[in-house]
């Protein structure tokens, strides 16, 4: 798919507002993980939202929830970023900020080279990931193929 690059959405629901001190470690890292997106070596681009100043549009009707919609050459440049740089810190303590979601929270897709996916579209991909399970149309870690540092590198699940 050389004619290609790989769009990825990752929705997370916080537990408290924004500004709650809570969850202020979050916040004052967003900066440094997108600029650590920003240098990695596959990333094209992503959908530009100011958190801390209450930028983020609604998702599912719920003000709570916060998107992250992002392109990358490839869903192995995309790996690196995810589980070999500072977002690895960050993703591990993804349960002091975030509830656990009841359905697929993460997607990735096919976007032609120089498409810049829409959040309704990225939503509509999630949908689809949820109804329909892994398929080269929306699809998880487990359906591509030339990937294994998730198995080998993601942070273990939060204690119940």
């Amino acid at each position: 798919m050389s004619d290609h690059h790989i769009a990825e959405l990752n929705i997370a629901r916080l537990k408290h507002d924004i500004n709650d001190p809570r969850i202020a470690d979050f916040v004052n890292n967003l900066n440094r993980v997108n600029a650590a997106a920003e240098r990695s070596d596959g990333y094209i681009w992503r959908l530009k939202a100011d958190v801390s100043q209450n930028e983020t549009p609604v998702v599912l009707d719920d003000p709570m929830i916060i998107p992250n919609l992002s392109v990358w050459r490839d869903v192995e440049s995309l790996e690196r970023f995810v589980f070999q740089t500072v977002h690895k810190r960050i993703y591990a303590r993804r349960a002091e900020w975030f509830d656990v979601m009841d359905k697929m929270h993460f997607v990735m897709w096919p976007v032609p080279i120089g498409h810049e996916p829409s959040l309704e579209e990225a939503l509509e991909r999630l949908d689809l990931l949820n109804k329909q399970g892994s398929t080269q149309d929306a699809f998880g870690w487990d359906y591509a193929r030339t990937t294994g540092l998730w198995r080998e590198q993601r942070c273990a699940e939060p204690a119940a």
